[in-house]
């Protein structure tokens, strides 16, 4: 948890993010990467990479642990969590992460392609009214109570067994257990319907690796599920920069990381104007 306000905030530890960080450490400002576990990143999938100038034949892990190995170098700040909403409010970005809790002057989305993302229906109707995407900071809501989990590719057994463990009675929900999910209820959670067949709960977690951009900060502007983005790679929101595979294709590491240093250049030309006033 941080007790003072980093100038930028970078949500994603891909190619994109950590060229943004180095190029904003590089000018001076207090940075802050939030990302996933890179092995479980898309690119650490990739077995051989031979577009990259200088790194023919790399894997995509070997190249995600070496850019990851130079941002640390630097000393910048990383944490490893999943972000579960960003609030703008008085030139200020508050983004929650599970437990902790974070202050920004800006923020760059680096949060790759947007796969499996797409809100089931009810969920954002829902959201705040019995939907959550955090267990460790609602659970406590539902001790003793009937709560669903429904995981989406995230950290979903995770969060089943925690909810066991403050009392809840944990319904356990994933793609291979149905093919259509939806969140019923009227002005609150009443149901999790999974192929057709509600099941009554109180509560339901949705559990996905990457929060749905749109849901993670509302009012960002969207095309086809991409972030919207002008050349400079801001975004709809002042103060906000999106750079690499989650402003759309082609999804390739060089246009991350040029895009990342973009953003980066970007956002502290942003900042030197809020502070100049």
């Amino acid at each position: 948890m941080s007790g003072l306000a980093y100038d930028i905030f970078i949500l994603g530890g891909g190619p994109a993010g950590l060229s943004a960080a180095l190029t904003a450490h590089a000018r001076g400002r207090r940075v802050m990467v939030l990302t996933n576990d890179p092995a479980a990143s898309p690119l650490a999938k990739a077995g051989r990479i031979d577009n990259y100038p200088g790194l023919t034949g790399v894997s995509g892990l070997a190249l995600l642990e070496a850019m990851m190995d130079g941002v640390r170098k630097q000393g910048i700040d990383v944490a490893i969590g999943r972000a579960t909403g960003v609030m703008a409010s008085g030139g200020r970005f508050y983004i929650t992460a599970e437990r902790d809790f974070y202050e920004a002057k800006s923020l760059i989305l680096a949060t790759g392609a947007q796969q499996g993302t797409k809100p089931v229906p009810g969920e954002a109707e829902l959201l705040g009214k019995g939907v959550s995407y955090c267990a460790t900071c609602d659970g406590m809501l539902y001790k003793g109570r009937d709560v669903a989990v429904l995981d989406m590719g995230g950290p979903g057994q995770e969060a089943a067994e925690f909810l066991r463990s403050l009392g809840c009675r944990v319904e356990y929900f994933d793609k291979q257990r149905a093919r259509s999910y939806a969140i019923s209820g009227e002005n609150k959670v009443e149901a999790v319907v999974a192929d057709g067949t509600p099941y009554p709960v109180a509560g339901v977690f949705v559990m996905r690796a990457t929060m749905a951009a749109e849901t993670l900060l509302p009012g960002l502007a969207l095309a086809e599920g991409h972030i919207q983005a002008d050349e400079t790679m801001a975004a709809s929101v002042t103060g906000v920069f999106a750079a690499g595979d989650c402003t759309g294709r082609p999804y390739q590491v060089a246009r991350a990381v040029g895009q990342g240093n973009m953003a980066a250049l970007s956002a502290d030309k942003f900042l030197k104007s809020q502070e100049n006033q």
